[in-house]
């Protein structure tokens, strides 16, 4: 079996398996990296960028040499690497949870039960769910939706697709050290800086091809587009920017503005200003926008490591052909 086909089949097994599992409620792969990088932390932390480059190297180098190990120790068995990249597929994606957070958060606000929506925000997102009332989480949860499904979905299957096994760990790695040690507390300014950098590398392709995708399976393509020209590159982020404004024209809403982090308040652009405020009803609309956008990101995966084969083999064949005239 072609190691294309290994990808989209194993790449294929891993999301319906995220589907109908979700993620395992312990010793996730996920948190075993995130306890590793914290170990790791603990013993270069200084406020010195290039201690934190050095974290980065070793934690991402780290994920990305078991999956080259892994990926060779299977490489004679079609079976096998399928069954690794499914496994892979499965632990480094993160739909399901998203979904399921994103939802538990739209029940609370429909049954107006505003503190337990505050109290479950935290699973999504960042936010201070204090200083939100329920038209601010429904907001919240729907940009979350939006970012998470390039961050957690699309992001990784771009860079599986690039690389196998080695790149669906590899950018996991990079997403999770961004959420630990990337944003701008006192304590991470300086170290956090290289991760927070590689992150935004990484991310940016998965960003670009969620917006696209976004607006080709939502039920505004023309708004997704327009909204993404107009707005993203006034988002203080370069990968959440494109995504927010294509899901916020998608969908027909209107997201960004004030934030609070934990006191630290923060004017973000409106993205898709002409568009209505964000309803309860928009949470679940942004789910399965969601889930289209990243069963998509498989198709065109696999669709591209198809046609880059395709081209490699034709390619010595016309030069052939050209020395044989």
């Amino acid at each position: 079996m072609r190691a294309d086909r290994e990808f989209a089949y194993g790449a294929a097994a891993g999301l319906l398996g995220d589907l109908l599992l979700g993620d395992p409620r312990r010793g996730h792969p996920v948190a075993v990296f995130g306890r590793a990088a914290a170990a790791v932390e603990r013993v270069l932390w200084q406020d010195d960028r290039g201690r934190g480059a050095l974290h980065t190297a070793v934690c991402v180098g780290g994920a990305v040499a078991l999956g080259s190990l892994a990926a060779r120790l299977v490489r004679s068995s079609p079976a096998a690497s399928v069954a690794l990249t499914g496994a892979a597929t499965w632990a480094v994606v993160g739909g399901t949870s998203l979904a399921r957070e994103a939802r538990a958060v739209g029940r609370a606000l429909e049954s107006g039960d505003l503190e337990a929506a505050r109290a479950r925000l935290p699973h999504l997102c960042g936010r201070d769910p204090q200083a939100l009332d329920a038209d601010g989480i429904a907001r919240a949860v729907v940009e979350s939706v939006a970012e998470n499904t390039s961050d957690a979905v699309v992001g990784a299957l771009v860079w599986g697709a690039v690389a196998g096994v080695p790149g669906l760990l590899g950018f996991r790695a990079v997403n999770t050290l961004d959420a630990m040690v990337g944003h701008k507390s006192p304590r991470h300014l300086r170290y956090g800086w290289a991760s927070a950098r590689l992150d935004d590398v990484a991310g940016w392709p998965g960003a670009r091809l969620t917006a696209v995708l976004a607006a080709a399976a939502g039920p505004d393509p023309r708004g997704a587009v327009l909204a993404w020209r107009a707005d993203a590159a006034q988002h203080p982020s370069p990968n959440a920017g494109p995504v927010e404004a294509s899901f916020a024209g998608a969908l027909g809403v209107r997201l960004g503005g004030t934030l609070s982090y934990a006191g630290r308040v923060e004017h973000r652009p409106v993205l898709n200003g002409g568009g209505r405020a964000v309803t309860v009803a928009d949470i679940d609309r942004a789910v399965r926008l969601s889930r289209r956008v990243g069963w998509l990101a498989l198709g065109a995966g696999a669709a591209a490591r198809i046609g880059v084969r395709a081209v490699a083999r034709a390619v010595p064949r016309a030069r052939g052909k050209g020395r044989t005239a």
